[in-house]
């Protein structure tokens, strides 16, 4: 009953929706499936390729009576089509016995040597970069944007499930892919229209949006602005291709003759232009590679249409499917530019068929082309107001005039039916859950309870710590905030507790004023950089278990107050003052020092100004309030600079010194063999001052695999007044375990490591310590290095850590020499 059910639910939805749909699966004649066959409308272009198992669909919005089935080898196949919609077809191939001494069978391993396709994919690479508009100084462009987001794998089943009890009405616009054959509903849908400016010499490129229009929800700026970058522009002609922060090797590639096969199957005009046919697919199983094919003109060399789809075996989390087709046009009859690009990714967390799922949609469109007409530098530089009321507001008739693609029949009435969704009470409860899972804060009216992430936390000075907390939030974009926390730890028996606000006084130039107060128990010893955010609070200050006793850490009462401007985009500076109250947390960690007047001091009152110098390039964030949410995070470089005077005799104030420090993080992509991370760290302290206000190497006394901090020294184990720190971690996405047969499957991932720093500790802050910890500077270089295995039930990493040296069981004998440390993360 429940297969009748869908069945009935597809043929009438087929029929509302469509005219023609295909569905099938291509054999031999000994029942092996065939696949990277042909399967095209009769007298049309309108076609696709079978995958690896041999299966596929097929639709179009005009009518077709007959498809035609060919792979080089077999006879070719015309088949009649007696409905409309033609589901689990089974179209079996015979071998053209004529044929068979004179083809090369395309399956298998194609040869690098005698094949005309490598002799025209070398054409290709010749002539890349005389097509498109890097050929031109200058050009600009109109582009449509669609983004679209639907529930796949719809069924009777999920129809009468009591979780859309009262919503049964959205199961109306039920349609089915034309890529995957599935039926899905949509249920986000949203549009853009932009102008797009660029220029080679200057390597600058400005994109002026005109109108926006979505489904209705009110904060869904993030998730459309994240969808974005998952899909990010991209050049066919590159040699690797990034989506989802993971480098796919384009089939156009210059080492794509490596990692995949390609045979030539055809040749005729598309449109008015002699094309050749060529089919690629992977070498091996498990890499990020794709199958499709493409055409390509033959005197110009340029991509005519091309179709990439993501191999089931790639080495990708979350992702069930991703789907590419792109279109070109001829300019002047030898310039090829793109006017139609399709992304479809299918996110699920199971792999099966028939597991349920979410299509991610982007349909871009591109016209109006024009050349060669300079803009001044100051164009590209100067910086847009990130929210202007008309361009979110436009009229009917301006999405009638700029839309270049109609909306077709369920794009048309998820606006109205999304529009009802958001009354209904049921759809309120799920979507409250959702954003508690995406924010980790429970929303109640304008005030947002959290993180519910961080309720519960131990260590040695507070014993077994709660934590509660909120921010007001009226909206993504609130041009003020306020944020505050209250905690209390069972075993000091006292209340913690902090508040901070901020308000932008400026838009255009991010003018921001900001301040705050915390009353904290906080592991001072656990980063090299110092900061000045009110309510941060690190791992290691709460970490349930730990190796060794957490129990240096340094009661904090904190105050600051500055303001922040952003002159151009991605830099910011931001001038704090700042106040500290510092004491020891527990009786076995003292910060004790030489005071001037021969007497020990036991605490420390110390006002700070700080000059802080950030630049993000490439950052992109989404909003326009006080705060805005970075959507490509950990894929741009972090280059921060900071100055930091300490008063004394201000306010109490205990020691007077400066201090410079500097930052630099810069993520890799290395082609086809994964990503590297780097930083560095520098830093110097001018003037004497206690344990409190100097740099310790940042240890790791937790189970948790911490970016920037050292796993195998204990906190405090090495402290330094001047010091540089470089760290390096490369996560090689599965490139060797992919190529070892027994263990390929399991979709493991390499990570390997290595860090090391270098410092010094003066003789005057050495007499001046009277604490328990014994000064000790890395005077030579130390060192560590880990491997890891990533990926393991696609949400945990493992890593063997190994301390490189001083290991002296005199100067250092509780020297951790080897140690396990792990992270749990979602990655793709």
């Amino acid at each position: 009953m429940k297969n009748l059910f869908t069945l009935l639910l597809v043929l009438i939805t087929a029929t509302v929706f469509s005219q023609t749909k295909v569905s099938g699966f291509v054999t031999d004649d000994k029942g092996q499936g065939v696949p990277f066959a042909n399967v095209v409308f009769k007298d049309s272009f309108k076609g696709t390729i079978t995958n690896e198992e041999g299966r596929f669909y097929l639709e179009s919005d005009t009518k077709y009576s007959t498809i035609v089935v060919s792979f080089v080898g077999y006879v070719t196949k015309e088949i009649e089509l007696l409905e409309r919609s033609n589901y689990k077809m089974e179209i079996v191939l015979e071998e053209e016995a004529a044929a068979l001494d004179e083809v090369v069978i395309v399956s298998g391993k194609q040869s690098k040597k005698n094949n005309p396709a490598i002799d025209i994919l070398r054409k290709i690479w010749e002539n890349r970069r005389d097509n498109g508009v890097k050929k031109f100084d200058q050009y600009a462009y109109d582009k449509y944007e669609k983004l679209e987001f639907d529930l796949n794998t719809i069924d009777s089943a999920l129809i009468k499930s009591k979780i859309f009890k009262g919503m049964e009405f959205i199961f109306d616009e039920v349609d089915t892919s034309r890529v995957t054959g599935n039926t899905y509903l949509p249920i986000f849908i949203n549009e853009a229209f932009s102008k797009v400016y660029g220029d080679n010499k200057l390597k600058d490129v400005k994109e002026v949006l005109e109108g926006n229009k979505n489904s209705g929800f009110d904060n869904n700026n993030t998730l459309i602005a994240y969808l974005k970058d998952l899909y990010a522009d991209y050049d066919i002609y590159d040699n690797y291709l990034k989506f989802f922060d993971k480098a796919f090797t384009s089939p156009l590639s210059r080492t794509g003759i490596d990692v995949y096969n390609y045979a030539l199957i055809d040749s005729t005009f598309r449109g008015d232009k002699w094309c050749y046919n060529i089919v690629y697919y992977p070498r091996r199983k498990n890499e990020l590679t794709f199958k499709g094919d493409f055409w390509v003109n033959d005197t110009t060399w340029a991509i005519k249409e091309i179709n990439m789809q993501a191999t089931k075996s790639a080495n990708l989390n979350w992702v069930r499917d991703v789907y590419i087709e792109q279109e070109y046009d001829v300019l002047n009859d030898s310039t090829f530019l793109i006017t139609r690009d399709y992304f479809m990714s299918d996110f699920s967390f199971r792999d099966k068929e028939e597991a349920r799922g979410i299509y991610g949609k982007r349909t871009t469109l591109y016209d109006n082309y024009k050349f060669d007409i300079p803009k001044p530098k100051e164009f590209y530089k100067s910086q847009v107001d990130p929210y202007q009321y008309e361009v979110y507001n436009r009229p009917d008739d301006f999405w009638e005039q700029n839309r270049l693609e109609k909306l077709n029949g369920d794009e048309q009435s998820v606006y109205k039916m999304l529009d009802t969704l958001k009354t209904v009470p049921r759809f309120k409860a799920l979507y409250s859950i959702g954003s508690i899972l995406a924010s980790g804060y429970y929303e109640v009216d304008n005030f947002d309870v959290g993180p519910v992430f961080s309720i519960f936390g131990f260590n040695e000075a507070e014993g077994f710590r709660v934590r509660l907390g909120g921010r007001t939030y009226f909206g993504q974009n609130d041009p003020w905030r306020l944020e505050g926390f209250g905690a209390y730890g069972f075993r000091d028996q006292r209340l913690k507790y902090g508040l901070s606000g901020k308000i932008l006084l400026d838009r255009k130039s991010r003018l921001t004023a900001y301040g705050g107060f915390r009353k904290d128990v906080e592991q001072t010893g656990a980063s090299l950089t110092s900061t000045t955010d009110v309510l941060g609070r690190n791992l290691a200050s709460s970490s349930l278990v730990t190796v060794g006793a957490n129990d240096r850490l340094t009661r904090i009462k904190l105050g600051t107050v500055g303001f922040s401007i952003e002159p151009a985009k991605n830099f910011n500076v931001r001038l704090t003052g700042s106040y500290r109250v510092l004491r020891t947390a527990t009786e076995t960690f003292s910060i004790n020092y030489l005071k001037e007047d021969g007497t020990i001091g036991d605490d420390v009152h110390q006002p700070e100004v700080e000059l802080g110098f950030f630049y993000t390039p490439k950052r992109k964030t989404t909003g326009y309030g006080v705060e805005r949410t970075t959507i490509n995070s950990g894929d741009f470089a972090s280059i921060y600079l900071g100055y930091t005077k300490g008063l004394k005799d201000v306010l109490g104030g205990d020691f007077d010194y400066q201090r410079i420090q500097g930052l630099y993080t810069q993520p890799w992509n290395i082609g086809g063999i994964g990503r590297l991370t780097t930083t560095v760290e520098a830093g110097k302290t001018f003037g004497d001052v206690n344990i409190s206000l100097l740099n310790p190497i940042p240890g790791n006394q937790t189970l948790f695999s911490i970016y920037n901090t050292f796993s195998q020294l204990d906190f405090y184990e090495f402290v330094s007044d001047e010091y540089v720190s470089v760290h390096f971690q490369h996560n090689f996405g599965g490139r060797i375990f992919q190529r070892i047969p027994w263990i390929r499957d399991l979709n493991l991932r390499e990570v390997i490591g290595f860090r090391t720093v270098i410092g010094n500790i003066s003789q005057s802050n050495i007499d001046l310590n009277r604490s328990n910890i014994v000064y000790q500077a890395p005077t030579q270089p130390y060192y560590e290095y880990s491997v890891g295995i990533g990926n393991i039930f696609k949400v945990f990493r493992i890593d063997f850590n190994v301390r490189g040296n001083y290991l002296n069981e005199v100067s250092h004998p509780d020297a951790r020499k080897y140690g396990f440390t792990g992270s749990f993360g979602f990655d793709f």
